[in-house]
């Protein structure tokens, strides 16, 4: 199955500590919206500090897509709304 990190830029999408800072910043965007700013911070820093001595390369590897994930819906969610277009199909 091929990554999807290959929608992030490698510089984000290969390095762990670049796509924890990038996974906080969305946090910290959302929990400002949203007002739960530390609820978010505190879950994304539990879910890197509850996985951090993994050494299973497949684990990582797919840990690291779903982080990317989150991110690119995260990204799609917001310029549909800034542009008031839908990219996604609903079933």
């Amino acid at each position: 199955m091929p990554s999807l990190q290959t929608a992030l830029p490698p510089e984000l999408a290969n390095n762990a500590i670049r796509l924890y800072r990038e996974c906080l910043r969305r946090a910290k965007y959302i929990g400002q919206k949203k007002y739960n700013t530390e609820l978010l911070i505190t879950m994304v820093r539990e879910q890197f500090k509850k996985n951090m001595h993994e050494t299973d390369l497949d684990k990582i590897q797919k840990m690291k897509d779903d982080a990317a994930r989150g991110l690119i819906n995260h990204m799609l969610y917001e310029s549909e709304n800034l542009s008031g277009r839908k990219f996604s199909k609903s079933a």
